[in-house]
């Protein structure tokens, strides 16, 4: 069956940095267009990065564009976000997403605090 399993997350200081990985299996991840979406406390959804099947294109929400960078390993079948200067705001539990069918991992908690 399908599964994302996100992984790096943890606690960190403002300015610092992180890279989470997501670990995909049970589909062709090779031909998947990919996402990061985030979720606060209290909050909903919000959408971070969407990346193409070949990392041909790459987007970013306003909020972290030029700190954060969306990579993937076809190879390896693994998604992977740089999180460069990291803010309080930042703080939230990250998902994977495969675009086609919404699908998401469990999520890794990120804490931005000193």
């Amino acid at each position: 069956q399908v599964q994302l399993v996100e992984s790096g997350g943890g606690l960190v200081q403002p300015g610092g940095s992180l890279r989470l990985s997501c670990a995909a299996s049970g589909f062709v991840f090779s031909l998947a267009t990919m996402s990061w979406v985030r979720q606060s406390p209290g909050k909903g959804l919000e959408w971070v990065s969407e990346i193409t099947y070949n990392s041909a294109r790459i987007t970013y929400a306003d909020s972290v564009k030029g700190r954060f960078t969306t990579s993937r390993d076809n190879a390896k079948n693994t998604l992977y976000l740089q999180m460069n200067s990291l803010e309080p705001e930042d703080t939230a539990v990250y998902y994977c997403v495969r675009k086609s069918t919404g699908t998401r991992g469990q999520g890794t908690q990120v804490t931005v605090s000193s």
